[in-house]
Order: structure tokens, then C-alpha cells, then sequence
């Protein structure tokens, strides 16, 4: 019975120019690729595409990190109902793809970070641990993660694809500033990741006490495409139907991982808080690995929103008006863009004042921003969802001449 309220209201409240336009998946029906059952990649006239499983180009069109509710613990009374609802309200914002947390809203095509190197080891974003990525237990635990996951999902038409990881940390950052190849160094002595760090250092005539920047560089790449390999064959064991998205780089994911990890991704997912999109960066991925790109996290907070905003990423901007702008301009930068096949936006509610999230050891964490299309109560940013609206139902036009001369 839900569902059917739900397709109804969906009719009465889409205006009925919109719906015209789109498959049962969202895919564009103005401009097809092949038909094949399930999401897939495909470069239509010089630009590159999701293809939904109906056989119609698909821009992802998507909001990340998405709730049911502002309170965790008192989950509200109908589940089945609020996921309804929740995607009867995004799809009359334009938007076209739910984030890759595992609620399910129907109607809505979703992708799932399948957590694989995390999975081997604990609190491994957080502490950003490198992990031992030739040590047989590393195999065994991405092994034992895609088997629990992946093969109920392999005949799922609404899966786009899986993301592998969420922000590996690959290059020193605020978790730590070992480079990879240090991290390995720095490992048990008989541990396999340490013995092939020192047998690569003794192949360039080096050794750990002599370490070069070229050696950093060309380790990273190594122990990139090692990972690369085992989670590609550990999910292709139990899916062979759907994508694999990448593992979310985050802004300062150097270019040259592109090159290691490009037998293995179907689609280098990034994220990205700056203010306009990194379309140098992106343009360059593509240009390397012959695969296209998708945005999985941006979003833009402002003063008057009330909230802090002093941890999490990206610079505050003075309005909601100033948010709408930066969405506006950010996101037709994104479709002008061929080797782009999409955005997310982070998130769909705001943060609280006093934090919200997991703190990290180290004392960053607790988010406090306006990141939200809705306010904590559920209250729409009338202001940025008005602007979304307008803009996403016209991104699939304006993609569609990228790439043309």
C-alpha cells in the first residue's frame, strides 16, 4: 500500500514535464546507450555516461549521507513510510540517486561502499593506517566482506556499483605524515608489506635509511595497484554485474594513483569541498586512465544558517544565497565536463551545534556545519532547494552538448 501512495503522489506532485523526461531509473529519455540490465558506462558522442539498465543515459544526480530521522535512537515509527516519503521529497528536487549508505529508498538508484581495506583493519580511516596490502590477511578480510556482501546485491537492477574504500589515505595528511612506503617501513619486520618495501628499496639501490622522493612516488603506485587487484577480484568473484566506483580519493589523492589503479576501477569516485569544481584534476584522471569521474561528496555551508561551522571541510560562505550560487556554478561546471558522470551532494541534513560523528584520537571530528538541504527539524533551505530543483532538471541537456565541437 505505501508504494503505491508513494508512485501516486509521485504523479501528482512531479510536474508532469519532468517525469516525461526520465526511465524508471531517472536515465534521460532524450539519448540512449545499450540496453543491458544493469548500470554501466558508455561513451555517447565524445561524452561519457551512466546507462541505466533500460538503456537511457543517466546523470547521477545524488545526495550522500541521507537519514530518516535527526535522532539515531528513536528511529521513526514507520521505516518503509519515512524512506517514502524522504524519496517522493529528493525527487522533487531533481534528484535522481540516494548515497551510498544502506538505506534503501524506493524508487531511487543507490550505490554501497563495501568498506573493503576497513574491513581488515580497525579504526583505519580515523588513525589513517595503511594497511597491509600484500599479507595474505588482507586478501582474506576484502574476501570475506565482498562474499558477505556482494552476491545478494549482484542481480539488484537499482545498484549503480560498489565503492571499495571511502578516503585510503594514500599521501600524508591530518591522520598522519607517513608517505605509504614509510608506513610499510615501519611495519613488523617479517610482515610481507615490510620485506617487499625493503626488497623494492635494495632493487633502486636504497634502503631505509636512504629513502627518495622518486621512491615514494613509484611505491605508492605499487602498493596502489596490489590493492586495486584484490579488491577488483574479490568483488568480480561475487559480482560480476556492476560497477566498481573507486574508492572515493579525496582532494589531495595525488594524480599518479590514477595510472595504478586504472585496470581496476570502472570510475574514479572524488571528493571535493573547494569551492568550484576540480575540473583540472578530474580532466587529468580521465585523461590517464581512459575512465570517467563522478563526484561523491561536495557541499557548501553558510553563517546565517546558524550553525557553527567550524570543523568539517570546505570554507563557510556569508548566505544561502551564496550556497545556491556555488551549487549552480559547481554542478554545470561538473556536466560541461565530459569525462564527468555525476555529483552527490554531502548531505541531507544538518549537523548540530555541539558535533555530530565519530572524534578521532586526534581531536578532529564532531562536525558542526550547514551541509544540509533540510535543517536539523527537517526544515527545507527553501533558498538552495529551490535553486537544486531548477538546475538538476536541467543538467542532463547541458551534459549532453559536452563533448560536441
Amino acid at each position: 500500500m505505501i508504494r503505491l501512495v508513494t508512485f501516486f503522489l509521485l504523479f501528482v506532485l512531479i510536474p508532469t514535464h519532468t517525469r516525461a523526461q526520465y526511465d524508471t531509473y531517472g536515465g534521460w529519455l532524450k539519448l540512449q546507450g545499450r540496453k543491458t540490465g544493469f548500470f554501466h558506462t558508455e561513451q555517447i558522442d565524445g561524452r561519457w555516461w551512466l546507462v541505466t539498465p533500460e538503456g537511457n543515459v543517466f546523470f547521477a544526480k545524488g545526495v550522500e549521507s541521507i537519514d530518516l530521522g535527526q535522532d539515531r535512537r528513536n528511529p521513526p515509527a514507520d521505516p518503509q513510510k519515512a524512506a517514502s516519503e524522504l524519496a517522493l521529497q529528493l525527487k522533487s528536487w531533481n534528484f535522481n540517486t540516494a548515497g551510498s549508505r544502506r538505506i534503501r529508498l524506493p524508487g531511487m538508484s543507490y550505490a554501497i561502499n563495501l568498506g573493503l581495506a576497513s574491513s581488515s583493519t580497525r579504526n583505519m580511516w580515523l588513525l589513517g593506517i595503511v594497511p597491509d596490502y600484500f599479507s595474505p590477511e588482507f586478501r582474506e578480510a576484502v574476501e570475506r566482506r565482498a562474499a558477505e556482501l556482494c552476491p545478494g546485491l549482484a542481480e539488484d537492477p537499482w545498484l549503480i556499483g560498489y565503492y571499495t574504500d571511502n578516503e585510503i589515505r594514500w599521501v600524508p595528511d591530518i591522520r598522519s605524515n607517513d608517505s605509504v612506503l614509510d608506513a610499510f617501513l615501519k611495519k613488523a619486520p617479517d610482515s610481507p608489506g615490510y620485506k617487499k618495501a625493503v626488497a623494492f628499496l635494495k632493487e633502486r639501490g636504497h634502503t631505509p635509511e636512504t629513502v627518495t622522493f622518486d621512491d615514494r612516488s613509484a611505491f605508492l603506485e605499487i602498493a596502489a595497484a596490489e590493492y586495486g587487484r584484490i579488491v577488483h577480484t574479490a568483488i568480480r568473484r561475487h559480482d560480476k554485474n556492476h560497477l566498481i566506483l573507486g574508492s572515493r580519493f579525496n582532494s589531495r589523492a595525488p594524480i599518479p594513483l590514477t595510472r595504478a589503479l586504472a585496470p581496476y576501477y570502472d570510475v574514479f569516485s572524488f571528493n571535493n569541498y573547494n569551492h568550484r569544481a576540480p575540473l583540472y584534476k578530474l580532466s587529468e584522471i580521465t585523461r590517464i586512465s581512459g575512465k570517467p569521474t563522478m563526484v561523491t561528496e561536495f557541499s557548501f555551508k553558510a553563517m546565517d544558517s546558524g550553525l557553527y561551522n567550524t570543523i568539517g571541510a570546505g570554507d563557510a560562505v556569508a548566505t544561502q544565497h551564496d550556497r545556491a550560487e556555488l551549487f549552480t556554478a559547481y554542478v554545470q561546471d561538473l556536466a560541461r565536463l565530459s569525462s564527468c558522470t555525476g555529483f552527490y551532494w554531502f548531505r541531507y541534513r544538518d549537523q548540530p551545534k555541539e558535533g555530530a560523528g565519530t572524534r578521532s584520537p586526534g581531536g578532529w571530528g564532531g562536525e558542526n556545519s550547514n551541509y544540509g538541504l533540510v535543517k536539523i527539524d527537517g526544515t527545507p533551505w527553501t533558498i538552495l532547494v529551490n535553486r537544486m530543483t531548477e538546475v538538476n532538471a536541467g543538467i542532463e541537456a547541458l551534459a549532453a552538448r559536452a563533448g560536441k565541437p
